[in-house]
């Protein structure tokens, strides 16, 4: 019988041992959990800096030397600032200074710092129906298109690149009611299906030279009109203002602005090229 009992006993012991080792892994489990759901952020940002490749080259190298892992939801930039605006990510890596303006005036952002810039470029079918090839005033360009009834394609998403093309049209004097339909396409999709849609059309398009760059699927476009000043293509970045929205996770997501702005996140958005051409061009220490 104490035998029997000692067998017994030894068991229970075994037992117990093993179901403690086995709520201390899972709290460990559980532990380790909380602890990548705090060192991830979400960043809603622009389909440019996405298409590009962009972050395909820069969140490796901050995810190794912070350990935070960043979400990225590329979208149009209006898009982008009202999943800031919900609090529906931590921060908002854009391209619209007078949007982000208002962002921060609103109190949905803490601070705008300025990161990187590109430009945008004018392309169109080598045919160029509306003769503006080797220009460089993209006012000019557009009455001509417009005087030509030429194909063109607009994203009419929102975007920061939307957002230039209207302001470019506007001071161009150009009505666009009329054209709408006709010769005027809106795709209300991200740069690179709109310059798919221009490609299958031989149409006129506004892109960001980082996406066009990168693109593919060019068909007959070629760049037509750049180098005008007015083409200057401003990157901002901002985090998401916690006061408005608890959840915002302010150190990581400050961690990550900061990392853009260093000098380390800085030359490694200088050294993303694409057949030996440089995308973006680092200017947050102006």
């Amino acid at each position: 019988m104490a035998t029997f009992r000692c067998s017994l006993t030894t068991r229970l012991r075994a037992h117990l041992a093993t179901f403690a080792g086995a709520t201390l892994l899972a709290a460990g489990l559980a532990t380790t959990g909380v602890a990548q759901a705090q060192t991830s952020i979400t960043v809603a940002s622009t389909t440019s800096t996405e298409q590009s490749g962009l972050f395909h080259h820069l969140l490796p190298a901050f995810e190794k030397k912070t350990g935070i892992q960043v979400k990225v939801v590329a979208v149009g930039t209006g898009q982008a600032l009202d999943i800031g605006r919900r609090g529906d990510a931590d921060v908002v890596f854009v391209h619209d200074a007078k949007a982000e303006e208002k962002f921060i005036a609103e109190g949905a952002g803490v601070k705008r710092f300025e990161v990187m810039y590109n430009d945008f470029v004018l392309v169109g079918p080598k045919s160029d129906p509306a003769k503006i090839g080797g220009g460089k005033d993209i006012l000019e360009a557009l009455k001509r298109i417009a005087a030509a009834g030429a194909p063109f394609a607009s994203r009419a998403d929102r975007s920061g690149t939307h957002a230039a093309e209207l302001r470019y049209w506007a001071a161009a004097g150009v009505d666009l009611a009329p054209g709408k339909g006709k010769w005027y396409k809106e795709t209300g999709s991200g740069m690179g299906p709109t310059l798919n849609t221009a490609a299958g059309l031989n149409a006129y398009v506004l892109t960001d030279r980082g996406t066009w760059l990168s693109f593919k699927n060019r068909g007959d476009l070629v760049i037509l009109v750049e180098g005008d000043k007015r083409l200057f293509n401003q990157y901002g970045v901002m985090l998401v203002n916690p006061a408005k929205h608890p959840q915002v996770k302010v150190e990581p997501g400050q961690k990550f602005i900061d990392w853009l702005i260093s000098p380390e996140g800085q030359a490694t958005i200088a050294s993303y090229k694409v057949n030996g051409e440089q995308l973006f061009f680092p200017n947050a220490a102006k």
